[in-house]
């Protein structure tokens, strides 16, 4: 259904993917139309379609953003056992899913990039509304510049309740999963046999207690 589910505006776009129940949940549907993809995609934004944002990156088809907002959920969103969600954006390229991610009510949100230019495009495009500047501005979404197969400590040594990798992967490496607390959720692209991604992916969850 997922090419069926295009508009011609962002609410049209997010009601369609809802409809193809490509979208389940409410919050996630709510926080998708708090964002407006048009601030991050450079042409045609309300189509479900990947496009290049440039450096060999692109922003992923909206579908494949709902499916991993749908999967990280309840690992995002607070909880009485998970009061202030921390999650990790690696690969952040134009910062959109980072958005969504933070409108979910995760209280810290750091979206990676390996590439000094993607890093501060996630930024800017963010600038571009009341609501991203607002999150930039209280710090509870910003992004850095770092090796995403490494993760990243903020300092605060907490780890992240939600990873969300943006790149294939034919692995999860040992530090990056280290990271995940337990329990915690990582999204990644599953890269199949002969360098195919199309929309596999991975989920691993760490349980603990409370998990």
């Amino acid at each position: 259904m997922a090419w069926r589910s295009s508009g011609a505006t962002n609410r049209e776009l997010i009601e369609n993917l809802s409809r193809n129940n490509l979208i389940k949940s409410p919050a996630v549907k709510e926080a998708f139309l708090k964002v407006d993809r048009a601030h991050y995609a450079p042409r045609s934004p309300y189509q479900d379609t990947p496009q290049s944002i440039g450096h060999r990156a692109t922003i992923s088809a909206p579908h494949m953003h709902a499916a991993a907002a749908e999967k990280l959920l309840p690992f995002a969103t607070p909880s009485p056992a998970r009061p202030a969600p921390r999650v990790l954006d690696v690969g952040s390229g134009s910062g959109y899913l980072t958005h969504v991610l933070a409108e979910l009510g995760a209280a810290t949100v750091v979206g990676l990039e390996h590439i000094r230019e993607l890093r501060d495009l996630g930024e800017a495009n963010m600038q571009r509304s009341e609501e991203g500047q607002g999150l930039l501005d209280s710090g509870r979404v910003r992004f850095v510049v770092g090796d995403g197969r490494k993760g990243w400590d903020d300092g605060e040594g907490e780890g992240w309740d939600a990873i969300h990798v943006g790149a294939a992967a034919r692995e999860v490496h040992g530090e990056l999963l280290g990271q995940l607390r337990a329990p915690g959720r990582m999204f990644i692209p599953v890269e199949e046999e002969g360098g195919m991604v199309g929309s596999m992916f991975g989920v691993w969850i760490r349980m603990g207690r409370g998990g």
